[in-house]
């Protein structure tokens, strides 16, 4: 038996077992081999050939022909192909958005459909680009049903893809004798150890070091024990919004992490980019020379999806060698108490700071030995130096 058919098998099984208590710890088995399966099936499928460009990358997914492409030419003025018919684009078209002295990239991916996960339609690339975006723009059909959502979260949930979600607060070690200890610092109310126990026997880890700072599920702890899971922000794009009524178009631009929009109309095209930016959480930093202005042309970039905006990865971006000579750096900005103020190395930054990095001063000085002088940097005898000539007073 295969293992779509064994995952299909172990599917079946958890639709029709009752969920009660004491099918809980039975359901927990299942959903650790289903996980076990699922990420056997994820061969390592390879993405699209796109280089990674700019201060940030953002992927297009959604169903064919809801407006991906027209979206893509529209933000960056990049070409691709759109027509009214579906699987217009074929393979990842890139382009790039310039937006607050920032360069982001944009992919325009071909439309996925249900099964994607198992490699229809050229699923398995498509997934594997949107694992390597630092944002999802999932592109909807307003005028369509609200399912189409569900089917996309399901596909992407389906291979690690998490959605506007954190990683779960716990702590997993494993270690070679010992058992398993588990800890807790909040009442779980979802898992017991008896479940916990189980899951681990099923992974087959007997010795191993557990520590829950939050209330988790059994998905979670699946998550953490697989330790391939990727957490993405996504925002939910409506296009097409002008066939709708004001009424839908209110009810859309409500819900969490959600944009209405206009492709064809360029309804909304600004507040979009906005809320990228914002989603992105970039910050841009300039830099300073001592004496000099500020040079507004060229600002880093920093984020804390990819390095981080502390003062050591703003060294770290700029040359690996200016940690080693930084002494301190002076900071005008929001992020400061009064400017400049004088900070280290974590230090975090926020959008439009100025920076000024202080280096160490490193003085060599030979003649710095008191009032006896020695040649060459070798050890020498006291009885063999040589004595200066006493101070005329």
């Amino acid at each position: 038996m295969g293992i779509l058919e064994r995952i299909k098998e172990i599917e079946f099984e958890m639709a029709r077992t009752q969920r009660n208590k004491a099918t809980e710890y039975h359901l927990g088995q299942l959903k650790a081999k289903l996980a076990k399966l699922r990420t056997q099936l994820q061969e390592p499928a390879k993405g699209f050939e796109v280089q990674k460009y700019g201060d940030g990358r953002v992927a297009l997914i959604g169903f064919p022909s809801v407006g991906k492409s027209t979206l893509l030419t529209q933000l960056t003025g990049t070409r691709s192909e759109a027509a009214s018919y579906e699987f217009t684009t074929l393979t990842c078209i890139p382009g790039v958005i310039h937006y607050n002295d920032a360069k982001i990239q944009l992919l325009d991916l071909p439309g996925i459909i249900e099964g994607a996960a198992e490699g229809k339609g050229r699923g398995r690339q498509v997934i594997a680009v949107c694992k390597s975006a630092d944002l999802l723009l999932m592109v909807l059909d307003a005028g369509k049903p609200h399912y189409h959502r569900e089917i996309l979260t399901r596909e992407l949930e389906s291979v690690g893809v998490r959605l506007n979600r954190r990683p779960p607060a716990i702590t997993f070690h494993k270690k070679k004798t010992g058992g398993i200890a588990i800890n807790t610092t909040v009442p779980l109310t979802h898992l017991d150890e008896k479940m916990v126990w189980r899951i681990l026997q099923e992974y087959r880890i007997h010795n191993a070091d557990l520590l829950f700072k939050e209330d988790c599920t059994v998905d979670d702890l699946i998550d953490v024990i697989e330790g391939n899971r990727r957490y993405i922000k996504c925002l939910y794009v409506y296009n097409k919004v002008d066939v709708c009524s004001m009424e839908e178009v209110d009810e859309v631009a409500r819900r969490p992490h959600s944009i209405p929009i206009s492709c064809y109309h360029q309804l909304n095209l600004d507040g979009l980019l906005r809320r990228i930016w914002a989603m992105m959480g970039l910050v841009r930093v300039y830099t300073k020379k001592v004496g000099a202005r500020p040079d507004f042309d060229e600002p880093v970039v920093l984020s804390e999806d990819r390095n981080g905006i502390r003062i050591q990865d703003f060294c770290t971006h700029i040359h690996k060698s200016l940690v080693a000579d930084f002494k301190y750096a002076l900071v005008w900005g929001t992020s400061t108490k009064h400017m400049p103020q004088r900070v280290g190395m974590a230090h975090l930054l926020e959008d439009e700071d100025v920076v000024q990095i202080v280096k160490k001063k490193v003085t060599e000085n030979d003649d710095a030995r008191g009032r006896f002088k020695q040649t060459g940097s070798e050890y020498v005898k006291i009885a063999d130096r040589e004595k200066k000539k006493p101070l005329k007073t």
